[in-house]
């Protein structure tokens, strides 16, 4: 538990840059996507990346968490939800924990297991889709089943595939669909619904909330959706401050997730949709909030955006690669990298490392000019968001985990 206590810390401190531990939610620390882990390979050849197989089928991110990685996952048959644990040392699967399911419509790039899991170092925390209902569940380090909050049906065209987030004894959803919106909040040991907040629902969202801290010696968990973003008391859910989205025709969604300037005043929220529809806002914070500035095109719509110092960073759906001054908005540079991109990409000490959808791998500087470092190929099919624990990169391919990285 202090271990994932104090990369959270860390996170909260600098939400660009902490050191690499657990990779224990999706985009890991803090949801930043970002961690400065010197010993993540710039460059290297096929036989520095070893693979595992993966069981089922699912688009869930891989998370680590003392020393085992875990994913979600379905059979074949759809007939299966599944929590895989594989040992980080020897990449062999401890264990498989398995709750029932069905088959359920998906869009095209999600699956019956798109969920990524979150962990405390106590207990792992999963959403398992059914095909019809969402569930809240909870494994011991071992794979034992510990408790199971059934949370009803969930309404969409595309499918489930949110994540939740465990902070300070609490598990956190933003559980968003068509026509229902409402953030979540359990406790962690029982799975007991602490506090419930109804959000405007519009269309279903997918964006993962994140720990700030209040200005007042706390921390607040700010969510976004197609609402607009807000800052909630973690203890209570009462609302710290809130910002309204404004669209100029239909609502757009939110998939990607969030994040925070360096000096985590600023939040930067992406939006879209299927028809090519882009909206992605720059919000200051506070009692008052306020638009800093907006675009409508070029910006990514699955893929997260990254952040490092004074600059922005993204992929979008199509392949470019952008770099913006967080305070303007202003395009620093942009390059046409590849296309078909669903992954977020992730910032490891300086360098950005991007996946599209047909297993190429990019690393990039992290800087005011675009320099590409590296590509390689993993022969793989790829939708899942990379994670990085302990000098390694883990991809989740549609078959198999790739490891990138120190033996």
């Amino acid at each position: 538990m202090f271990r994932f206590c104090a990369l959270l810390v860390t996170g909260l401190c600098c939400p660009g840059l902490a050191l690499a531990a657990d990779w224990a939610r999706f985009r890991g620390p803090n949801g930043t996507g970002a961690v400065d882990d010197s010993l993540v390979p710039e460059k290297w050849s096929a036989s520095d990346v070893r693979k595992v197989a993966a069981p089922g089928r699912g688009n869930s991110s891989p998370i680590v968490s003392k020393d085992k990685i875990f994913v979600q996952s379905a059979s074949e048959d759809g007939r299966d939800r599944m929590l895989v644990c594989i040992d980080a040392g020897t990449l062999k699967q401890d264990w498989i924990a398995k709750v029932p399911g069905g088959k359920g419509k998906t869009h095209a790039k999600n699956s019956l297991a798109s969920s990524t899991p979150a962990a405390d170092g106590e207990r792992i925390y999963c959403l398992f889709w059914d095909g019809s209902d969402i569930s809240l569940h909870a494994f011991d380090y071992a794979g034992k089943h510990l408790w199971n909050t059934p949370l009803g049906k969930f309404t969409s065209q595309h499918g489930a595939g949110h994540s939740p987030v465990v902070f300070n004894g609490k598990v956190f959803l933003n559980n968003d669909q068509d026509g229902h919106a409402e953030f979540q909040c359990f406790d962690a040991a029982s799975g007991k619904k602490l506090w419930s907040v109804e959000r405007t629902a519009y269309r279903t969202c997918y964006s993962s909330p994140f720990l700030l801290p209040d200005g007042k010696g706390g921390t607040e968990v700010v969510v976004s959706s197609t609402a607009g973003l807000a800052g909630y008391d973690p203890d209570t859910g009462k609302p710290n401050w809130q910002w309204t989205w404004s669209f100029d025709a239909m609502a757009l969604r939110t998939v990607g997730c969030a994040v925070a300037s360096s000096d985590q005043n600023i939040i930067f929220a992406i939006s879209g949709d299927g028809n090519g529809a882009r909206h992605m806002v720059a919000v200051r914070r506070g009692s008052n909030p306020e638009l800093i500035w907006e675009k409508k095109r070029g910006t990514p719509y699955v893929p997260c955006p990254l952040v490092q110092g004074d600059y922005v960073y993204w992929i979008s759906d199509n392949g470019f690669a952008m770099c913006c001054e967080a305070k303007t908005g202003n395009i620093v540079w942009d390059e046409h990298l590849t296309s078909g991109v669903t992954s977020s990409p992730v910032l490891v000490n300086g360098r950005i490392y991007a996946v599209n959808e047909k297993g190429s791998l990019f690393v990039f500087a992290a800087k005011p000019k675009f320099e590409l470092l590296h590509k390689a190929e993993l022969g793989e099919q790829v939708y899942a968001s990379p994670a990085v624990a302990d000098g390694r990169l883990y991809v989740r391919g549609q078959q198999h985990l790739f490891v990138i990285g120190k033996k």
